[in-house]
């Protein structure tokens, strides 16, 4: 039962630390848009996404003005655009990338993720056509998000598509210099792809999700912060404790938004994603966190530690405050996104070396990260198999979004502004491994993948 003292901490977590809704995400199936006639199909997915997400926005403002409580993004997650694109063979893909946009228009959204492909196991219809046309779709829109799933622990890794990845991440990033390379910003390779993420730049709407439905992500990094400034002599059981609380009460009012707009859609309410998600903006940074945990700097020694405890009481804290949590839930580093993270990357603390130990205790993976304009395509591709094998080994989702500063060099800083912030540009190992991209195969899935 609400309280005074519980609509009082609420409003002081919105007014002082940050607290926010990062997103509602409406989920939508293009199944029944699928159509031998590339043109009728794009007409059938604008009509459908114009028609079920046609409120989404208007929505999303009204919960903001009843509850007083931020929705920073209004999106929408498609199926993946590569089932349709099969049905149209020799046709540009493209075309839907720009039907998408014409519904991101329409409905008035931040984001339309689910220029995707699924290709962990291989390459069916399809698939190879829409990832070629990632770099075109990605330059000539500017709202569509892309995501490519190359491994899973069920089936290993794809290496043959790893390579495409190394290829199309580059060649996406070249083709927006302009714009401060913005297409690799809105592009993500995984393993373990999960079917109901509400946060870009991965979201898509698995097959197995229903018709329309709509999901939550919540956030709050500064909340947890604030909460442990109160205690600190806590020892770190108390720690733990102290974030656990705190994430039940992020995640109660995910839960609240979530309901609420599941009602005046009419469509069935999803999941919460309680990952803690930063932002550049003063006091909503993870890695604030962990340094008010106790480290003098995110990155250094003991950082992994910190964080797989706050990913565990973040988790735990918050699937008791939700009848449906999924997504991706847990904490996010994205390093262009997070005020402590850029701080440290410049300072030289925090090394890619190092997010890649992270990622393997955390939600997600090497995100937001600004490499030198002159990588070469199989570096990218080889930084994505080692992501991937730390997924599929530990049989959870990681990714990466790696930003090729075309015409930068490490030591200078590559600006997006807003959600995305900015990034120095970090220093990348100089030994090839191209012999061993080159390869081709699949890396088998582990032992532990027998498991029934």
């Amino acid at each position: 039962m609400l309280n005074v003292y519980n609509i009082l901490e609420t409003i002081r977590m919105i007014q002082d630390e940050c607290l926010d809704i990062r997103t509602i995400t409406m989920g939508i199936s293009l199944l029944d848009c699928i159509d031998t006639d590339i043109d009728k199909a794009c007409e059938k997915v604008y009509n459908k996404i114009v028609t079920k997400a046609g409120r989404l926005v208007e929505v999303g403002q009204q919960i903001e003005k009843e509850y007083g409580i931020p929705i920073v993004n209004k999106r929408i997650s498609v199926t993946p655009i590569a089932m349709l694109a099969a049905a149209c063979p020799g046709e540009n893909p493209v075309k839907f990338a720009k039907a998408l946009q014409r519904a991101a228009d329409t409905c008035g959204v931040n984001f339309i993720g689910g220029y995707s492909a699924l290709v962990h196991k291989g390459f069916s219809a399809g698939d190879e056509a829409l990832i070629r046309s990632i770099p075109e779709a990605l330059d000539v829109t500017q709202n569509i998000c892309s995501s490519v799933n190359i491994g899973s622990t069920k089936s290993g890794i794809n290496m043959d598509a790893v390579k495409l990845m190394g290829q199309i991440v580059k060649e996406t990033a070249e083709r927006t210099a302009d714009r401060d390379c913005i297409g690799a910003a809105k592009l993500v390779v995984f393993c373990n792809a999960v079917e109901d993420n509400p946060f870009m730049a991965g979201a898509f709407h698995g097959v197995g999700e229903p018709d329309c439905e709509i999901h939550v992500g919540v956030s709050g990094p500064g909340v947890v912060r604030a909460a442990l400034t109160k205690y600190p002599d806590a020892s770190i059981n108390e720690i733990a404790d102290i974030i656990k609380k705190t994430a039940f009460k992020i995640t109660r009012m995910g839960q609240l938004v979530g309901a609420r707009a599941s009602e005046l859609l009419g469509v069935p309410f999803g999941i919460v994603d309680l990952s803690l998600a930063p932002t550049p903006a003063v006091g909503d940074s993870v890695a604030h966190i962990l340094e008010e945990m106790g480290l003098e700097m995110c990155g250094t020694h003991g950082t992994t530690a910190c964080l797989a405890m706050l990913n565990d009481a973040v988790k735990k804290g918050g699937v008791m405050a939700s009848s449906t949590v999924g997504g991706l839930s847990g904490a996010f580093i994205p390093v262009s996104e997070d005020a402590g993270m850029i701080d440290a990357a410049v300072d030289g603390v925090l090394t890619l070396e190092k997010l890649e130990a992270m990622t393997a205790v955390c939600s997600v993976g090497l995100d937001m990260i600004v490499v030198p304009g002159d990588i070469a395509p199989e570096t990218i591709s080889a930084i994505i198999a080692d992501e991937a094998a730390i997924g599929m080994v530990n049989t959870k989702t990681t990714a990466v979004r790696l930003i090729p500063a075309i015409g930068k060099k490490e030591g200078e800083t590559l600006e997006f502004g807003g959600l995305l912030g900015s990034g120095p540009v970090m220093p990348i190992k100089e030994k090839s491994a191209a012999k061993f991209i080159n390869r081709g195969g699949r890396i088998p899935a582990p032992m532990h993948s027998l498991k029934n």
